[in-house]
């Protein structure tokens, strides 16, 4: 009767595994086709010739490794700068004791809500005026910017749950707030920087309309304006070749996501503070 009453559950956990796991199999498996397969077989068949060249014909045809070296240059130091000042924004908030903190969390707060949307003209403006343009500073500058809003909440959020008479103590030992900041209060929520310097990692890598807006020339493309601008070696979309880059860019998050998520999760299970 258990199994009975538990059947319908575990029915639908197998759909739902088929709705995730199914796109994933199919777009691994169509990275290994042909172009003539992919135009004239269906779509759920095999592979009738393996074409491993796929993948390098996406690295070097397609510039794939061009495009993985933009995200790259780009993505990394706007997590840098967003992780440092907003951990520093967060503790300055919650910590530290001065006038209008609630006022300037408030407007963190507001730059949440503001879509990314309505600022990209006035932004694309601004960075021609200073000649940033054909640079991928102005996505460095973006990217930090849009991410401190949550960035500053979540780390604010997550030092109000740290008990202030640790820093009380730190400071009465001598310790100034520079290195209360350091060497106490940071140590303290590294659970929490790395999850979101995580979630911030995977919004910043697979961004679109930003990279798309401020990428003005092939050269600057990341990876996600180079997938969907992917061209074979002679003009045509070539759909293995451009599968074969996807699953690198799929994949390749996937496996980083998983490995750094095991680290978070034993972490956070070991305790940010012991009481």
């Amino acid at each position: 009767m258990r199994d009975l009453r538990t059947l319908p559950a575990k029915i639908i956990v197998a759909v739902l595994l088929v709705i995730v796991i199914y796109p994933l199999v199919w777009l691994l498996l169509g990275s290994f086709k042909t172009q003539a397969e992919f135009l004239n077989d269906p779509a759920w068949s095999l592979p009738h010739h393996w074409q491993f060249s796929n993948y390098s014909e996406a690295w070097t045809t397609g510039q794939l490794g061009t495009y993985l070296r933009n995200s790259v240059v780009a993505v990394f130091p706007a997590l840098a700068f967003i992780v440092l000042f907003g951990t520093a924004a967060g503790f300055a908030l919650e910590v530290m004791v001065w006038r209008g903190r609630n006022a300037i969390l408030l407007a963190f707060l507001i730059g949440i809500m503001v879509p990314g949307q309505m600022i990209l003209l006035p932004l694309f403006t601004t960075y021609f005026q200073l000649g940033l343009t054909g640079s991928l500073w102005p996505l460095i500058i973006t990217y930090t910017a849009i991410g401190l809003p949550l960035t500053v909440f979540m780390m604010a959020s997550y030092f109000r749950a740290v008990p202030r008479e640790i820093f009380e103590a730190a400071v009465l030992d001598g310790a100034s707030m520079f290195r209360a900041f350091f060497f106490v209060g940071f140590p303290m929520v590294r659970n929490a920087v790395f999850t979101v310097a995580l979630v911030q990692f995977f919004f910043l890598w697979n961004d679109l309309l930003i990279a798309l807006t401020f990428t003005n020339s092939s050269d600057l493309r990341t990876v996600q304006v180079g997938l969907l601008n992917f061209t074979g070696q002679f003009g045509q979309t070539q759909y293995g070749p451009l599968f074969a880059g996807i699953c690198i860019n799929v994949f390749g998050a996937l496996a980083l996501y998983l490995v750094l998520n095991q680290k978070i999760m034993k972490g956070l299970a070991g305790g940010a503070v012991k009481g």
